[in-house]
């Protein structure tokens, strides 16, 4: 058993400005991405240059913080919503829906590939690898925020919180659907794969590992179980995602796609 240390989640204050850990994961998260774009954008098969690697990153920011905040609170945060409208606006605080996230992203990627181009495949195609990191670095801001905790438990790494012992479900989260994933899908894309390919993965690998964690998580107070005692919303909205990826991965590998193009 470990014990939780209490970390407060504001590194420190300028007045009214509060400088907070879980927004600066999402900072480490967002550098990092803009350093792996900068890499990736050297393949030749990559459909942006360095230049256009800011443009990328400021819509993705957009994306990921614009559709995150809103997934969550529509979804997750809707009480809270109807009695403080501003709590849309509190994100430092927590609450944040990846899954509204990848929507907003979608949308950024459909956007800016349209501008250049490009089909939104060929875009998240391209960003898929360099997404996990930072989703990586948002669930270790969880950890530090003392939230989305684990069911009880008495596994030796279990945290001691409030006198009970808990998964860690979010540094569960950061190890694979953060670090993990961001291995496979790096090595995964770093030799040529058909189009479609790279997002089936990042979709398919994610819904399951997410689908597998929500067993050790508790759910949000609303909407909390959905059916049987252990359905979450979170499994719900991970399900489409692994059948989304393994239609993708059909599609990429099969009936002569694959020799259409690389990516």
């Amino acid at each position: 058993m470990l014990t939780y240390p209490e970390i407060d989640p504001v590194i420190f204050s300028i007045g009214f400005l509060k400088i907070r850990w879980y927004g600066l994961m999402y900072v480490i998260g967002f550098l990092f991405a803009w350093w792996l774009a900068r890499r990736r954008c050297k393949h030749p098969d990559s459909p942006i240059n360095a230049e256009q690697v800011d443009d990328l990153i400021f819509y993705g920011m957009l994306g990921v913080i614009i559709g995150g905040r809103l997934g969550y609170a529509l979804v997750y945060g809707w009480s809270q919503l109807t009695s403080d409208p501003f709590y849309l606006f509190r994100i430092t605080e927590g609450g944040m829906s990846f899954h509204g996230g990848l929507a907003g992203v979608m949308i950024a990627m459909w956007l800016y590939g349209r501008r250049l181009g490009h089909s939104i495949w060929r875009m998240t195609d391209f960003v898929a690898p360099i997404v996990p990191l930072g989703l990586g670095f948002g669930r270790i801001g969880n950890f530090i925020n003392g939230e989305l905790w684990g069911k009880p438990t008495d596994v030796p790494w279990g945290f001691l919180v409030n006198g009970q012992v808990l998964h860690p479900s979010q540094l569960y989260e950061a190890l694979l659907e953060g670090f993990l994933l961001f291995v496979i899908l790096w090595t995964y894309s770093a030799k040529p794969r058909p189009y479609l390919a790279v997002s089936g993965m990042f979709l398919l690998l994610y819904g399951v590992f997410r689908f597998i964690v929500e067993f050790y998580r508790v759910p949000d107070a609303h909407p909390g179980y959905l059916a049987l005692g252990w359905v979450t919303m979170g499994q719900v909205l991970s399900l489409p995602m692994v059948i989304a990826g393994a239609v993708l991965l059909l599609m990429a590998y099969g009936s002569g796609r694959a020799a259409e193009g690389k990516t």
